[in-house]
């Protein structure tokens, strides 16, 4: 499967952004394993992008539950990626996304790279477009940057909130450098664990899971109706 963090890219000129449909339809015919080994490289220091997934504003009224989220990330439970780690409509749509220019720019690489990538946070990318709720959910192919924007833009804590978007370190740490992984909140369990829905997990599925709290590094708070 595609490792669950995935890692930047080496920089690249931004003119290639615009090579967009051509390189996807290239990508989707002949796909390349992505190296989601690669740490980051020392040059490319963890900051925030000039151009945020805040940027894009943020919905006035917002109608759509916790519930209605979950509806949604459940209907995903099974589907898989292919052999080379790719395949899925989730990498496939962040591929051909706006926001994956901005991503691009930031981090180096190809739209043609997001293809066969770990694909964990491109999955809750693609729930909140779906849902209406990309501006709340936020847009990430990165789960360290993903956390980063909601700490940024103050809905980050630490209780398991139905509908939270959970990140995790299975080494325990409590460092969002430290991100592994990342899904959505189904519920508290009141023994230490948590019921949770993500992509790119066991063999590169959607499932549904059971994680201990000791590996969650900390939750993101969407903008849900009550």
């Amino acid at each position: 499967m595609a490792m669950h963090r995935l890692a930047r890219a080496p920089k690249f000129s931004y003119a290639r952004a615009a090579l967009g449909a051509t390189v996807i339809a290239a990508a989707i015919a002949a796909p390349t394993a992505a190296n989601a080994q690669t740490t980051p490289s020392a040059a490319l220091t963890h900051q925030h992008s000039q151009v945020r997934p805040a940027d894009h504003e943020r919905s006035g009224k917002v109608k759509v539950t916790a519930a209605q989220v979950l509806s949604l990330a459940k209907a995903q439970i099974g589907t898989s990626e292919n052999a080379m780690g790719g395949g899925t409509k989730f990498q496939k749509w962040y591929a051909a996304s706006a926001r994956a220019a901005e991503t691009i720019q930031r981090d180096g690489g190809t739209r043609a790279d997001y293809i066969n990538a770990a694909w964990c946070s491109m999955f809750v990318s693609w729930i909140g477009d779906k849902t209406g709720l990309g501006a709340s959910i936020g847009s990430d192919a990165y789960t360290v940057e993903h956390a980063k924007w909601f700490k940024h833009n103050d809905h980050w804590g630490t209780a398991p909130k139905p509908g939270a978007v959970v990140f995790f370190a299975w080494s325990g740490s409590k460092s969002l450098d430290d991100i592994n992984h990342v899904g959505f909140v189904v519920k508290a369990n009141g023994d230490g664990t948590i019921s949770t829905i993500e992509g790119n997990t066991g063999n590169g599925v959607v499932e549904q899971r059971v994680r201990p709290t000791s590996q969650v590094v900390g939750y993101g708070y969407p903008d849900y109706a009550a």
